[in-house]
């Protein structure tokens, strides 16, 4: 969400014995300072970061469910082009006609979930904000976080690292159609009272690695290719690719080839060491240790990472996770966590 952060400064020669035309002054600089992109002081951009096949739910046969959630919310939306895994649906209006327009995009999720779930699972979006606003979401101490699940029930993440070459952060919200909802009128009143400080760096998705060195992943039969944050289904003549394959175990992640390194990886392909912390819902925690440290332990094998789960801080809902390895295993360990607790809640999860 780009601002217009240029102060249009008036010079006025005062009397300063004049306190109404200094309150003038001041209010018609407070009024510059709120404007958005050259829309009225209430107008509000958010940006919604979803995969391919959400987007194709929203826009609908010939464009008709896109069409509808335009002219019944009032909200104006665009959404980016398909040449990658994400996709980024921009949403300009009024609080009003961005809840409208939000959940009717909801409703449609959870419309489909019900052909294809007999219990219908949390609804989960994520959201992209500046990076400079997600301190007053979060509130001092995680106050304001707090108070917003509680209020309203919905589960709220704030990724803890900015987006690729980007100034702005996933928030991550899920929940119950009405939790969802309120969950997001609450954010968008944060974002409308708190506008970004500073130059925004927008997110614009893209593919994290190339095909050929994409790790590979199998579950149920079927193989997957890690792109970004996403698993791609592989079709079989293009799996032939990459060579003969090791035993598979049912739903276990394994390096694509025995003539390539971990994670696919060609040889002379930088082992750089870096690492990445994450959080997560302390409820959560245990999806993602098993029994027995057994479900932790076939990650850090298949990725080839190593993952460290930091205590609980008192007073806090999230657990920390740091990942330590190469870019490209903390990606495929990242990959994996996450795909974890989706299967855990029964959701769709869109992570960072």
């Amino acid at each position: 969400m780009m601002m217009d952060n240029g102060t249009h400064h008036q010079i006025v020669q005062l009397n300063t014995t004049n306190s109404q035309n200094m309150n003038t002054i001041q209010q018609q600089q407070q009024h510059n300072e709120s404007r958005v992109s050259g829309e009225p002081d209430h107008f509000l951009t958010i940006r919604l970061l979803m995969q391919g096949k959400e987007v194709g739910s929203i826009i609908g046969k010939r464009g008709d469910n896109i069409k509808a959630i335009r002219e019944e919310s009032g909200a104006r939306i665009n959404i980016s082009d398909g040449t990658t895994p994400e996709r980024i649906v921009t949403m300009v209006g009024t609080i009003e006609t961005l809840a409208k327009a939000f959940g009717m995009i909801c409703q449609k999720f959870e419309d489909d979930l019900k052909q294809t779930c007999t219990t219908i699972p949390p609804i989960t979006l994520r959201l992209v904000v500046p990076a400079s606003q997600c301190g007053s979401i979060i509130g001092k101490g995680g106050a304001k976080i707090k108070e917003i699940r509680e209020t309203t029930g919905a589960s709220v993440q704030v990724a803890s690292e900015m987006l690729p070459s980007s100034t702005e952060r996933a928030v991550t919200i899920s929940g119950k159609l009405d939790s969802i909802e309120s969950c997001f009128r609450q954010i968008c009143h944060i974002m409308l009272e708190s506008p970004p400080k500073g130059e925004t760096i927008p997110y614009r998705p893209k593919m994290m690695i190339s095909p050929m060195h994409a790790p590979i992943i199998f579950a149920n039969g079927q193989a997957y290719q890690v792109q970004g944050q996403f698993a791609i289904p592989l079709p079989p003549n293009e799996l032939n690719a990459f060579g003969p394959l090791a035993p598979l175990a049912q739903g276990v992640p394994v390096p694509a080839a025995a003539s390539l390194i971990p994670n696919g990886l060609p040889p002379n392909r930088t082992t750089l060491q870096t690492q990445r912390e994450i959080t997560i819902a302390n409820d959560l925690i245990g999806c993602i240790i098993g029994r027995g440290g057994q479900k932790i332990s076939e990650i850090r094998q298949a990725s080839g990472a190593n993952i460290k789960i930091a205590d609980l801080d008192e007073g806090s809902q999230d657990r920390h996770v740091t990942i330590s390895g190469t870019p490209e295993q903390i990606q495929l360990a990242e990959f994996l966590i996450h795909s974890r607790i989706a299967s855990e809640i029964g959701g769709i999860l869109i992570t960072h």
